[in-house]
């Protein structure tokens, strides 16, 4: 090894220090083992039980035909794609129309007394319908009413009312964001002269958004399997697909197609939500870095 510049510490690790990190790894080695065996175990117990009971047959020849799922997942996996877009569009929306309604929210002014109060009657409304309701009520009672501009397309009808039901919920996570910011931080930014909506631009807004994504992914894993509600209005997707194709064979496997196609997606999002959560924890933590 190099001799150190001038100027510079080197340090040495003592052999205490290194006999503690051998013992951490040996620990972390035994303990990954551990879990990988309990978890093989339980894992096999489970299918063994499943397996072994009298109705498996059955189950297997109804949800596990491999011939019928190879024959309906092209067509569930285009219907998937419609599931992906509305996810996608809706998204986009709810997180305008949440951050509006939590900024309506918090709105004191008196002159603008009655903007607050429809969005405290939005977010009571919609987040106490059940989104198939909601589903049911916008998808066949709009076009109902005849009015001029009304989207006839059952997946915008759909689209419609899962931002009408997410919006509520994502306004309340981001007027959660917003309370939690501390009064001091809007005090010292008026002090050094930016006015309150400058306030709440760059400083609460800000620091309100990162400590929220981790709520907002959870709302957005669920949107993204809610919009398989939209299948009740009739447009082809990944479950409408699935139901055409078990109508025809009488055979349920196609829903399991639609089912791994959900999973495949929503699982790497609920991964990156965990760990931007325990990011959150550890940024939160003594000595947690910035």
């Amino acid at each position: 090894m190099s001799a150190p510049a001038k100027g510079q510490t080197t340090w040495i690790k003592s052999e205490r220090q290194l006999e503690r990190e051998r013992r951490r790894r040996r620990a972390a080695v035994r303990s990954g083992s551990v879990a990988a065996a309990s978890t093989i175990l339980c894992v096999a117990l489970v299918v063994a039980v499943v397996v072994r009971s009298p109705g498996w047959p059955r189950v297997s020849e109804t949800f596990f035909d491999w011939g019928e799922f190879t024959g309906a997942f092209p067509d569930v996996l285009r219907g998937f794609w419609l599931n992906v877009r509305i996810f996608l569009v809706a998204e986009v929306v709810i997180l305008l129309l949440g951050l509006l309604v939590a900024l309506a929210r918090g709105l004191r002014t008196p002159l603008l007394f009655p903007l607050r109060a429809l969005a405290v009657a939005y977010t009571d409304v919609f987040r106490g319908i059940p989104t198939i309701l909601l589903v049911y009520l916008v998808g066949f009672g709009l076009p109902a009413l005849r009015l001029q501009g009304v989207p006839e397309s059952p997946a915008v009808l759909g689209g419609f009312a899962l931002v009408l039901s997410y919006g509520a919920y994502v306004a309340e996570v981001f007027r959660a964001g917003i309370d939690s910011i501390h009064p001091s931080q809007r005090a010292a930014a008026r002090s050094l002269g930016l006015t309150t909506a400058q306030s709440l631009r760059y400083v609460v807004l800000p620091q309100a958004v990162r400590r929220v994504v981790p709520p907002l992914l959870n709302d957005f894993a669920s949107l993204q399997k809610d919009t398989a509600l939209v299948a009740v209005l009739g447009p082809l997707e990944a479950l409408r697909q699935a139901q055409i194709h078990s109508a025809d064979t009488f055979n349920y496997t196609p829903y399991l197609a639609a089912a791994v196609l959900f999973v495949v997606l929503t699982v790497p999002m609920a991964r990156f939500t965990d760990h931007l959560a325990a990011r959150a924890e550890r940024r939160r933590a003594p000595g947690g870095g910035q």
